[in-house]
C-alpha cells in the first residue's frame, strides 16, 4: 500500500436512490423525521430511464457542408477548408424512417457510455439487437436504457455507471428489446 488516502475508490460514496439529480436544502429540524418518512414511503424501484419517446418526422431538409478530408483532433490545416458536398442529416442519421424514434434520457445509468440526463437517443426499432448494443428495453412496463449482454442462451442488461445495478431477469420477468440505439445527440455547448 502506498499510504495515500482519499481520492476515488471503486464502489465508494453514496449510492443513487432516486435516479435523478438531488439538491441540498435547509429544512426545519422539527420536520426532518417527517421528511425522511415521506421520502422513504415514496421510494420505489424504478427502471424508467426514458423521459419521452418521439417519432422521427424528417419532413424538413437542411443540408450542411461536409469537409472533403478528415481532420485530427487538433488544429486543422487551412487546406481542409475545402467543401466538396453537403450532407442531409436525415439521410445521414435515419436509415429506417418508419422505425426510428428519438428517446430522451431520464437517468445517469449509462453515464460512462457518454449518455446523460436529457440526451436524445436515436433508436431504430427495425434493427436486431446484438451483444454489447446499447438498447431501449421494456421490463415490467418500464423503459430502461442499458447495454445488452448475451451469454449463450441468456441475456442481461449492463449499466454503464457503478452507482446503478445491472439487470438480471428474475423468473417471472420478461425482457422486450424495444429498439437499438444508433446515435446520441447531445450539446457540447450549453446555450443560454
Amino acid at each position: 500500500m502506498n499510504g495515500n488516502k482519499g481520492g476515488h475508490r471503486e464502489g465508494a460514496g453514496r449510492k443513487a436512490i432516486y435516479n435523478e439529480p438531488t439538491k441540498t436544502m435547509r429544512v426545519p429540524v422539527s420536520r426532518i423525521v417527517e421528511i425522511k418518512k415521506f421520502l422513504a414511503s415514496n421510494k420505489k424501484t424504478t427502471l424508467n430511464d426514458v423521459a419521452s419517446i418521439t417519432l422521427i418526422n424528417p419532413s424538413t431538409f437542411k443540408r450542411i457542408p461536409l469537409a472533403s478530408e478528415k481532420i485530427a483532433a487538433g488544429f486543422p490545416s487551412p487546406a481542409q477548408d475545402y467543401i466538396d458536398k453537403t450532407l442531409d442529416m436525415n439521410e445521414h442519421l435515419v436509415k429506417n424512417e418508419a422505425a426510428t424514434f428519438v428517446v430522451k434520457v431520464a437517468s445517469l445509468s449509462m453515464r460512462d457510455a457518454g449518455i446523460e440526463i436529457d440526451d436524445e437517443l436515436l433508436v431504430d426499432r427495425s434493427l436486431e439487437a446484438k451483444h454489447e448494443d446499447i438498447v431501449v428495453a421494456l421490463i415490467d412496463n418500464e423503459f430502461t436504457v442499458k447495454r445488452l449482454m448475451v451469454e449463450g442462451d441468456k441475456c442481461w442488461l449492463k449499466a454503464e455507471n457503478p452507482d446503478y445495478d445491472d439487470i438480471h431477469l428474475k423468473d417471472c420477468q420478461e425482457l422486450l428489446i424495444w429498439g437499438v440505439v444508433t446515435f446520441v445527440i447531445k450539446p457540447f455547448r450549453k446555450h443560454k
